[in-house]
């Protein structure tokens, strides 16, 4: 069984949706919910992430939600924090990964934290039982591949393409994907560009798809209540689970 993660931007529009949406993808086919934290400058996000984490903070979403939702969700779905270095760094490493692991957060996923900067908190992730996801990309050399994946815990993360979350961008990933599997037996994951029309592509050879423009473009339509909402995402979700396992 391949598996999905969903991405939603934590606190929008409000931290009961964000809740009650999560627990709702949680039911209908996501294995893995990917918590945004909202970010001025999501540098490697496409657009529609970019305007929800934009309106996220014009809402006042502060770090203390993020805390709050995880609360209620992680303990019944698993559940990981997506966020660029200064946001988690600013609530003190050394105090956050403690806290993740006693909300019962499975690991974070830190796109603008290169792997030598991550090498500096293995010991701290290890000893908090928390993936630090890994990310290889297609201009990566095979020596790089190597170096990225050999300790990858919980799942490596493999851009698509080279580019932003959120295109459609295709192109031939087997051979890439063929260099990771050599190196690591660690589930490999495809992001960037996958929705519904793409995931049966994308995933072939993969362990698992990572959606978030996806869900993001649905919640970001401003004429839909926030139950028509929760229902087309949760719709979604269930058509790009059966999509990668058909």
């Amino acid at each position: 069984m391949k598996n999905l993660v969903a991405y939603i931007t934590s606190g929008y529009p409000e931290k009961s949706f964000s809740i009650d949406l999560a627990l709702a993808l949680g039911e209908n086919g996501v294995d893995t919910l990917e918590f945004g934290v909202p970010f001025s400058d999501p540098v490697a996000d496409g657009p529609l992430i970019e305007k929800a984490n934009h309106k996220a903070l014009e809402l006042g979403f502060k770090f203390s939600d993020l805390i709050e939702i995880s609360k209620v969700v992680a303990p019944k779905v698993d559940t990981l924090w997506m966020g660029y270095f200064n946001s988690f760094y600013q609530q003190d490493m050394q105090k956050l990964l403690p806290l993740a692991q006693e909300l019962g957060v499975h690991g974070l996923i830190i796109p603008d934290l290169p792997h030598e900067e991550a090498l500096l908190y293995r010991e701290l992730f290890e000893a908090n039982s928390l993936a630090n996801i890994s990310f290889v990309a297609p201009t990566d050399s095979k020596e790089r591949i190597r170096e990225v994946v050999t300790h990858a815990k919980k799942f490596i993360y493999m851009v698509a393409y080279t580019g932003i979350t959120g295109s459609g961008k295709a192109e031939d990933l087997q051979p890439f994907l063929q260099d990771i599997k050599s190196y690591s037996q660690t589930p490999v994951y495809v992001g960037f560009g996958v929705n519904a029309k793409t995931a049966k592509e994308k995933v072939k050879g993969a362990d698992g798809v990572i959606v978030g423009s996806a869900f993001i473009d649905i919640l970001l339509q401003e004429e839909l209540t926030h139950s028509q909402k929760i229902t087309r995402c949760s719709e979604l979700a269930k058509i790009i689970k059966e999509e990668i396992n058909s």
